[in-house]
């Protein structure tokens, strides 16, 4: 392995913070008064971003009502990232600026940006953590491509249950 460590489920999200649009610090990890739905996209460069927060944009009222707040980051700059917003006029707290240090933080991928790209610095690949109100994860979803992230009807689905049933972490074995 190269180092590269995968998030622990079962255990504390890290603590991270990182600039919010329209002002303030958006703090992901720790206790807070629901569950979270944290995701890490790529930034401004990726349709395929685009079209996963649009599709959560249209969800965001059902994730609201099984009581997740909803958390956007990526890498881009401040710019980069209310482009976007403007773009697409989402109402998701998105926050910017994520690190390096903070990716791998997280166990991300990490990408370096081609030339044929418009992608201006290193960024993270795909993450998707929910995160129970006690602060640890309960889902971490990472992926090396952006092709590859869960279904986000079917998480829902999965996390309503998970919730309502009160099932234990998932994938706790270490060998």
């Amino acid at each position: 392995m190269n180092g590269h460590s995968k998030p622990v489920v079962g255990a504390p999200l890290p603590t991270i913070s990182v600039p919010q649009l329209g002002g303030g610090t958006m703090n992901i990890g720790g206790p807070t008064q629901g569950w979270t739905l944290f995701i890490v996209y790529r930034g401004r460069h990726c349709g395929r971003c685009k079209n996963y927060l649009n599709t959560l944009e249209a969800m965001k009222a059902d994730w609201e009502k099984a009581g997740f707040a909803i958390k956007i980051v990526s890498g881009d700059t401040q710019e980069r990232a209310a482009s976007d917003v403007a773009e697409f006029k989402w109402s998701l707290d998105v926050g910017y600026g994520l690190t390096v240090p903070q990716m791998v933080e997280l166990g991300l991928y990490i990408t370096e940006p081609t030339n044929n790209g418009d992608a201006i610095a290193r960024f993270a690949e795909p993450g998707i953590f929910c995160i129970d109100p006690d602060g640890n994860i309960v889902v971490a979803a990472i992926s090396n491509a952006p092709s590859a992230r869960p279904d986000l009807v079917q998480l829902l689905d999965g996390m309503e249950f998970t919730i309502a049933n009160n099932l234990p972490f998932r994938g706790t074995v270490s060998t």
